[in-house]
């Protein structure tokens, strides 16, 4: 029993150190990312899990030797580092203060993300109360292609939507799941931010689309677009209002995000419905990528990686620069880009957070739209999949920017944010 004790404090001691440090190298990118991940998004519970399993080793035996005192040194300092991420992870607020993000713009009365879902992340997977999914909704039907989406929506204004006045449609939101292009469902991801989403009003679609290596970019762009068509048509039924539309997406689908927002009515993009107008209200991508050609952070361009040239585009990359250009919303980034709020954690270990901060640079030097900022300190990529504390603070920051965007269109402004927003990223923007 004290080895088995000595193993649990060693393994906590790696788990807590690669949360705070993960690790880069190519061997070890995958496993590192999925212990950092469930490591600081499920910080508490595995804080209890840590303390009980120490607990019940040292009091069947396992303080019978050197090795178990190690081990329990070992446990009680990984549980410290452990207890360190949920501070990190309580900033969160600060982070999107600091951003310029308005937390307080409905303060009176908005409701806050339920408790519940924190202690027991699994409830995200059921509609809030007050909230229903119609499901499996086609959206492009050409052959055998089938695609469909789910659509989130305030319970009470589901069953009748025949006599909606434009005066009472509600905004609309577009959610682009992740998975490297290549992976991924809308049944995964997004779930909390949808349900909180409706809960305030919106009426939320979660999108599929089509995936490599079955698909060849720019397929999955075309089908995206696809959905803002049918949605011009289509909103009206599920009582949204189909000239306001906003899109949000993690990783693949934050860039995904980005280009739907950049290529607004770009012929290439939108085949044999070149004259329907795809724009889009604001964007809110989740720790994406944004560049395919320029390295940046990466040891090599994010385009010469062997699954985007074998799987996405298909095509070698030294060759076909133009070609993973085109396919890189930075490429895109111009005067008239619509509102963007871009969220990344400073811990990502799939995607740094200076491939953010360079997009983020580029869009402020660029458009005249408002480009909010913020950088989750602390955070992993796909943080926002698990219903975690900062989760919850995110969610309800990001509803509260959509909101006002709704509200200044609804009003007839132009969109605005906060002043010190428009700082450099060198200044306290970053959370």
């Amino acid at each position: 029993m004290p080895y088995v004790l000595l193993a649990l404090g060693i393994l906590f001691v790696l788990l807590a150190a690669n949360a705070h440090a993960p690790r880069r190298h190519a061997a070890l990118l995958v496993p590192s990312f999925f212990a950092g991940w469930l490591t600081i998004e499920l910080a508490p519970h595995l804080l209890v899990a840590e303390i009980v399993a120490l607990a019940l080793t040292a009091a069947y035996g396992g303080l019978d030797g050197w090795a178990g005192w190690t081990g329990l040194a070992l446990g009680i300092l990984g549980a410290a580092g452990t207890a360190a991420t949920i501070v990190a992870a309580r900033r969160t607020v600060v982070s999107l203060r600091e951003s310029g993000a308005p937390l307080d713009l409905d303060p009176e009365g908005a409701p806050r993300y339920p408790l519940a879902h924190l202690f027991l992340p699994p409830l995200c997977l059921i509609p809030r109360r007050g909230v229903r999914v119609d499901r499996n909704i086609v959206f492009r039907q050409e052959g055998r292609l089938r695609l469909k989406l789910d659509v989130y929506r305030p319970a009470e204004s589901a069953s009748d939507t025949s006599g909606t006045s434009g005066k009472d449609l509600r905004p609309g939101l577009m959610q682009i799941h992740g998975g490297a292009w290549v992976i991924g469902d809308k049944r995964e991801q997004g779930l909390p931010l949808l349900n909180h989403m409706a809960v305030q009003g919106w009426v939320c679609f979660n999108v599929n689309y089509r995936l490599s290596p079955r698909a060849t970019w720019p397929e999955h762009l075309i089908d995206l677009k696809h959905f803002v068509a049918w949605y011009r048509e289509q909103a009206e039924e599920y009582g949204a209002d189909p000239d306001f539309l906003c899109v949000t997406g993690g990783s693949a689908g934050g860039h995904l995000t980005a280009m739907v927002a950049l290529t607004a009515n770009v012929p290439e993009f939108q085949p044999g419905f070149e004259d329907v107008d795809t724009s889009v209200q604001g964007a809110v991508p989740f720790y994406g990528v944004y560049d395919f050609v320029e390295a940046g952070p990466w040891p090599v361009p994010m385009g010469a990686t062997p699954l985007l040239q074998r799987m996405v585009l298909k095509l070698p990359f030294e060759e076909n620069r133009e070609a993973y250009a085109k396919a890189s919303p930075v490429t895109y980034v111009r005067e008239d880009a619509p509102p963007f709020f871009v969220i990344h954690g400073s811990r990502d270990s799939l995607l740094p957070v200076e491939e953010a901060r360079r997009f983020v640079r580029r869009l402020r030097e660029t458009s005249k739209a408002p480009v909010i900022y913020a950088e989750m300190k602390g955070g992993q990529h796909a943080f926002d999949v698990f219903p975690s504390y900062r989760t919850a603070r995110v969610v309800e920051g990001v509803e509260r920017y959509l909101t006002g965007l709704h509200r200044q269109y609804r009003q007839g402004t132009a969109p605005e944010v906060p002043g010190e927003v428009t700082a450099s990223l060198e200044e306290p923007t970053v959370g």
